[in-house]
């Protein structure tokens, strides 16, 4: 399996007695699909997967498969998060195959981190309960050393490595590692928050792809900052960096968990009833929504000025 393109991390929209909302998912996963994302992740960090009991994340990847094959783009890979307890990744991920999913990406289990062969051995467990080929999220209670993704690469349902810690050394470190294991399918990607931020850096280190949760929110800002990082403008890259990235990534640090937040807030602003964040996480306040309307005006008067691919 092989991504190319952004990769996108749909919300989880809720109604207003605080049910998943499909018919909202499906016009949100529908939206996007034109601006050929290389890979819809539901249910996972920023679907809010912490808060979804295994029904809602099955039904939300029952749908996003759905709307992804009935599309024009039935081949862009669907890959669904699987974590928590062992026990709920277990069933996280039979579900996911089950509806249709393409892959598994195999968040950190909560509250407990244990040693290093016991977080293999997680992560050993979820790719044994299902067919599917597994992705490595590397944060939280799940920090793998470069040993360990080497005898994690050995398994050939494991294909890939995502980095959400930012220690570019250990990354670099993991990347030349399971590199000289020739495991040429191996793939590896950014997943820190607002990735976009971070991501000329995170190339230098061999790690060419990245998720990006400001594509659900603003396709068209995403992709000129795609373009211009895929064409090698740098000029380009950083004058999308400054115009949105930066002053978004401002806002984010304010209030914990608004990676998510503010996604689902602006999705709001742009007229997509996606609902609010469940707790723990909390919405913007309205000094904090006027400050992302004026962050969302000035990315597109960004790609108004660098003329924006369109879908």
């Amino acid at each position: 399996m092989e991504f190319h393109g952004i990769l996108f991390f749909p919300v989880t929209p809720f109604d207003d007695a605080g049910r998943v909302d499909l018919d909202v998912l499906a016009a949100h996963v529908g939206s996007r699909l034109p601006f050929a994302p290389g890979g819809v992740f539901p249910a996972c960090g920023t679907g809010e997967i912490h808060a979804l009991s295994v029904a809602e994340a099955r039904s939300v990847v029952r749908t996003t498969v759905d709307v992804v094959r009935a599309s024009e783009r039935p081949g862009t890979p669907v890959v669904a998060g699987a974590g928590g307890s062992l026990g709920t990744a277990l069933e996280l991920a039979r579900a996911a195959q089950d509806e249709g999913a393409d892959a598994l990406l195999i968040l950190p289990p909560y509250l407990v981190q244990g040693p290093m062969a016991g977080t293999v051995t997680y992560v050993e467990a979820i790719a044994a309960a299902s067919d599917l080929p597994v992705i490595v999220y590397h944060r939280g209670g799940a920090r793998f050393t470069a040993d360990a993704m080497v005898q994690l690469a050995a398994n050939p349902k494991v294909i890939g490595f995502k980095d959400g810690t930012g220690d570019v050394g250990l990354a670099q470190e993991i990347a030349l590692a399971v590199r000289a294991t020739g495991r040429g399918d191996f793939q590896f990607f950014n997943g820190l928050l607002t990735a976009e931020l971070t991501q000329g850096a995170y190339r230098g280190l061999g790690m060419p792809l990245y998720s990006s949760a400001a594509f659900a929110m603003a396709p068209e800002i995403a992709l000129v900052h795609y373009r211009a990082y895929s064409e090698g403008d740098e000029e380009a890259r950083l004058a999308a960096l400054d115009a949105f990235y930066r002053p978004l990534v401002r806002l984010r640090d304010q209030t914990p968990g608004f990676g998510v937040s503010l996604i689902k807030a602006g999705l709001r602003l742009s007229g997509l009833p996606v609902g609010s964040v469940r707790p723990p996480l909390v919405d913007p306040s309205p000094a904090q929504l006027d400050e992302l309307q004026r962050i969302l005006e000035a990315g597109a008067a960004h790609v108004a000025r660098v003329g924006g691919p369109t879908p």
